[in-house]
């Protein structure tokens, strides 16, 4: 009676399926080699290029049909490095965090290194748990994300939007005074005067200082900002409703506008729906300015006129960055990095028609 195949595994090769996993030394012993060389071999250490071909295939051969697997863990308690990172974030489903990570992935993959993604949800008992679990794992720096330093600093740290002066940490953000000066004088030059603006929630690390430079933008072209055209993002959803209702809560003064300038970008498409309810054109009527610069910022209908945020390249630096401190050591840190905005200008403004 032929055999039953129906049960073969779907890469054929059932020995190896079925095998129990063999360590280093048992698979050295197999091969009559030592367990340095296997190591050697298997870790692709530099090391291995001194070792025959014939000799390494034979090795990479008998690890696969032995089903040998390395012990991660008891290397990394030997040589004391996990090459493994620790990245805390807000929340994953925003396209800010998104393009962060991209740029984080990016850098730490050109170097060989993995990472450990942990949302808090702005829940400070998340931070710091998140924090815990993270070094528990043995990760070698942690990159916290427009996340509030609130845990043990005992590692190498670098921050993205990060504003606390705090030893051992590297900051890497925006240069804010700059974008403001972007918005607020684009603004300016297509003649807006009435700016309504809506300003981040409380918890995000770039709220205040948002805030303040583009209200000395603002004052440096003598215009006011009406404490009636102000409204701040509430609740930590991600979505454009934030800055639908903070829209609605400025349209309910009955003030009029020309321009608003918007948190970020999530929150300027939540203004345009807000706008166009009331039968308000964008950008005839009021023009909308984002912040950011995500991805859809260029696909939304009109196209967002936006600050670049370089988050992608603030991603990679802060990477970047915490490799050489954990290189180099924590007392070679710089304490911030700036980076600078840019203005990209699309449908979403346009010059002033009732000023």
């Amino acid at each position: 009676m032929p055999a039953d195949r129906g049960n073969k595994p779907a890469n054929g090769n059932a020995k190896t399926q079925d095998r129990e996993q063999v360590n280093l030394k048992e698979l050295a012993a197999h091969l009559g080699l030592s367990p340095t060389t296997l190591s050697i071999v298997l870790n692709d250490s530099p090391k291995a290029s001194s070792i025959p071909w014939e000799t390494k295939e034979r090795i990479v051969n008998a690890a696969r049909d032995m089903n040998y697997r390395p012990n991660y863990l008891a290397r990394s308690l030997r040589v004391q490095r996990t090459r493994t990172l620790g990245v805390i974030v807000p929340e994953l489903s925003d396209g800010y965090s998104a393009m962060v990570l991209n740029g984080v992935e990016a850098s730490l993959t050109n170097e060989g290194y993995f990472y450990l993604t942990a949302s808090h949800l702005h829940r400070n008992e998340r931070i710091e748990a998140h924090a815990k679990m993270l070094i528990e794992r043995l990760v070698e720096g942690i990159i916290a994300v427009d996340t509030p330093i609130r845990f043990d600093r005992s590692l190498p740290i670098v921050t993205v939007s990060g504003h606390q002066e705090l030893d051992g940490v590297t900051n890497v953000f925006l240069n804010h005074t700059h974008a403001a000066e972007l918005g607020i004088g684009h603004l300016y030059n297509l003649g807006h005067r009435r700016i309504a603006v809506l300003k981040g929630q409380e918890f995000s690390s770039d709220t205040n200082e948002r805030w303040s430079t583009i209200l000395e933008a603002a004052r440096k072209r003598n215009i006011s900002i009406d404490p009636r055209l102000t409204s701040q993002l509430v609740g930590d959803s991600p979505s454009p409703e934030v800055g639908y209702n903070a829209t609605k809560t400025i349209l309910a003064t009955g003030e009029s506008f020309t321009a608003l300038f918007a948190f970020n970008d999530v929150s300027a498409i939540g203004a345009i729906r807000a706008l166009e309810e009331m039968g308000l054109r964008v950008p005839v009527d009021v023009s909308v300015l984002g912040f950011d610069d995500i991805y859809a910022a260029a696909f939304h209908n009109p196209a967002l006129t936006t600050i670049r945020q370089p988050l992608f390249e603030m991603g990679s630096l802060a990477a970047t960055t915490l490799l050489e401190r954990i290189a180099n050591g924590n007392s070679s840190a710089a304490r911030a990095v700036s980076v600078e905005p840019t203005l990209i200008v699309r449908q979403s403004t346009a010059r002033v028609q009732n000023p």
